[in-house]
């Protein structure tokens, strides 16, 4: 079962990340380098991974749903930062 969680993280972090690759072939304004899928799809993976965890290791329901959300609410905030640099720190690029 603890695999087939895994493989379903990894199949869905798959499929989000062809959403760029698909529009990166009909749209010239989605431009994105190796890296850009490499760091995004380690950053899906962990998220989803961290998740999977919460789910496994958290047994209350309410617990879950509060990991679950500060885990995405931790997820949001890096992948603003990368994206346009929110906080202006060097680790966005500027």
């Amino acid at each position: 079962m603890k695999t087939n969680r895994i493989l379903i993280t990894v199949f869905i972090v798959g499929v989000l990340l062809l959403i760029p690759f698909i529009a990166m072939q009909f749209n010239n304004e989605v431009v994105w380098t190796a890296s850009d899928f490499v760091i995004m799809g380690i950053l899906l993976l962990v998220t989803g991974l961290a998740i999977n965890m919460a789910f496994v290791k958290v047994s209350a329901r309410r617990n879950r749903f509060i990991l679950s959300a500060i885990i995405l609410i931790v997820f949001l905030l890096i992948w603003a930062e990368l994206a346009v640099g929110i906080f202006g720190t060097p680790f966005a690029g500027s």
